[in-house]
């Protein structure tokens, strides 16, 4: 799960958490003691969780934006005023400076 935290009027800053290291290290115990029934599933989730992993920050904060504009109905152009207006309306204590940010993050790394 990834979390964006650092949302708020007063700060400019967008900190990145992760916790899948601690999700990717539970499916491979899994994993290890998996019947053959279920490795398939589990090998694919693995590699799934790994792969989000890999991910830097700003293809995660891009994803996150989209996922935020998607949450209010925006389906514009993500560099977009209108863009940016709806990510502050999906996170109202999100300051103009963070927006302009992760829109910027948003239109550098497409899906």
């Amino acid at each position: 799960m990834t979390g964006i935290t650092g949302l708020s009027k007063k700060n400019t800053f967008v900190l990145t958490v992760r916790d899948s290291d601690v999700i990717a290290a539970a499916l491979r115990q899994a994993l290890a003691g998996a019947s053959p029934e279920e490795r398939p599933g589990l090998e694919r989730a693995v590699a799934l969780v790994e792969s989000t992993a890999a991910a830097d920050e700003g293809r995660l904060h891009a994803r996150w934006v989209r996922s935020r504009l998607d949450s209010v109905g925006f389906g514009g152009d993500p560099g977009s005023v209108e863009a940016v207006r709806a990510l502050r309306q999906a996170e109202p204590r999100l300051s103009l400076l963070a927006a302009v940010q992760l829109q910027k993050e948003a239109v550098a790394h497409p899906e």
